[in-house]
């Protein structure tokens, strides 16, 4: 059967690139060898939001008095936390599947590897091979958990994320070796739960070690003050699994002093390794660099007709930067002129209690990039709405160039701080300055009040602190 475009790969990369190409007259297919929305929909980025969701429910119940409310004592059915969880993820799928359905996208099911000519091999669940030929072939393939060879993971005592969002009974005791998005993402939503938890973190800096120091700080605080044994600047020498419960040595990065955990589980968040092998890249003479997809700015690799979007490729392995990668990339297929993605506006958020949310320069960058700067800083405990939502921990940052007023970056930690990010997006998106965002009046009583008084702390001008 012969396309336009094939896509191999059905997650945020793939099915957008997929729909975008149908909406532009492609003929389209789509190969996925598990279920539509791939790694992000079934076990990423939306079932881990309604596990977190749970353990925020469960949160409230235990905190009714502080809004006086008297609530009889809540306890947490696991398997119905789970079993919702997996719903959601299902219901999305079958949205997908519809979405396939509206577009005229040809589904096809199985493992797609790359063949001369243009072409896919594709082998079903029963090992059949077809073969399918198309003008442009997307490989939207995404990434998996990346295993740590100090604790090979085995699926039961040392997890991965899949595994942790199916796991059959909650552990009493939890160790997170990462203390990136994912594993603080856990970390919170377990030890809500009442497992108790330790993240074992390799940097020394804090929790979510790649944002600004003072985020770092604030969440790392915050987690400690919930119960959580935050060790970080360490690493995961060993992990014995040979008894019933795991033991997990570990070591002072700086001291090199070795301590032993016992727990149930250990949950291995070190990251994200791409999916490109045994997909055909040797065969056709694709290039790649420490396992990524080398692409130029439209997502072409070094042989004309082939294009690699997504986790794939160099870049942040978020959710909507493949989504806008596919999309880009079909566009410019289609003879269309998009404009290369801006890699330096990408938020970043992570959906733990407090969230957060960031995007451009870190402080440190922007010294080390030369800048003379403004800094304002506003704390929730001066918010109104945050006081009367009772989420008054966390902050907003923001970092403008002294010189011209350009919006560097900015850093939030809070209550529904994901949601606040965009409007720092969109500014820097159109080289909004300081003063103008200060004299945009937001609404009262908001959270999004902050990123106006932060900006009004830069320049001197701050009303509530």
């Amino acid at each position: 059967m012969n396309f336009d475009i094939i896509v191999i790969g059905s997650g945020p990369g793939g099915y957008p690139a997929a729909i975008r190409a149908s909406q532009l007259g492609k003929k389209v297919a789509i190969i996925e060898k598990e279920k539509l929305g791939g790694v992000c929909l079934n076990w990423g980025c939306i079932p881990t939001k309604a596990l977190i969701k749970s353990a925020q429910v469960f949160n409230y119940i235990n905190h009714a008095e502080d809004y006086g409310i008297n609530v009889s004592s809540a306890k947490v059915d696991f398997k119905a936390v789970i079993g919702r969880s997996r719903d959601v993820a299902g219901g999305m799928s079958k949205g997908v599947n519809f979405l396939m359905k509206k577009n005229k996208i040809t589904v096809i099911e199985g493992t797609g590897t790359l063949a001369r000519g243009k072409k896919v091999v594709v082998t079903d669940k029963e090992g059949k091979k077809s073969e399918y030929s198309a003008e442009s072939i997307i490989l939207a393939t995404g990434g998996r958990a990346k295993g740590l060879p100090s604790m090979p993971m085995d699926g039961k005592k040392i997890i991965g994320y899949r595994e942790a969002m199916t796991l059959e009974k909650q552990p009493k005791k939890m160790v997170v070796v990462g203390a990136g998005a994912i594993g603080v993402e856990f970390a919170y939503v377990y030890a809500s739960m009442g497992t108790e938890v330790t993240i074992v973190e390799y940097l020394a800096q804090g929790l979510l070690p790649r944002e600004d120091k003072d985020v770092s700080k604030e969440l790392t605080k915050v987690f400690k003050k919930s119960g959580i044994n935050v060790l970080v600047g360490s690493a995961v020498e060993a992990v014995d699994t040979s008894g019933k419960s795991c033991k997990v040595k570990v070591k002072n990065n700086k001291s090199g002093e070795i301590s032993e955990i016992t727990c149930d589980v250990v949950l291995s968040a070190a990251g994200v390794a791409p999916n490109t092998e045994n997909i055909g890249l040797e065969m056709l003479g694709i290039k790649t660099d420490r396992g990524l997809i080398q692409v130029d700015e439209f997502y072409q690799t070094n042989v004309p007709g082939i294009y690699a979007i997504g986790d794939v490729v160099p870049g942040p392995a978020l959710a909507h930067v493949a989504t806008a990668e596919g999309i880009l990339c079909v566009e410019k297929i289609a003879g269309h002129h998009p404009t290369p993605i801006d890699y330096n506006n990408i938020p970043s958020c992570t959906y733990c209690m407090p969230e957060v949310s960031s995007v451009g320069m870190t402080e440190a960058q922007a010294k080390e990039a030369g800048y003379e700067l403004k800094i304002g800083k506003f704390p929730f405990s001066a918010s109104g709405k945050a006081s009367a939502a009772g989420a008054k921990e966390g902050f907003i940052k923001v970092i403008y160039d002294a010189k011209y007023g350009e919006l560097l970056g900015a850093h939030m930690v809070g209550y529904n701080v994901t949601e606040l990010i965009a409007e720092i997006v969109a500014a820097r998106a159109l080289e909004t300055t300081g003063h103008e965002l200060l004299k945009a009046i937001h609404p009262h009583p908001t959270m999004s009040e902050a990123v106006m008084e932060a900006t009004a702390a830069a320049y001197g001008e701050v009303i509530h602190l």
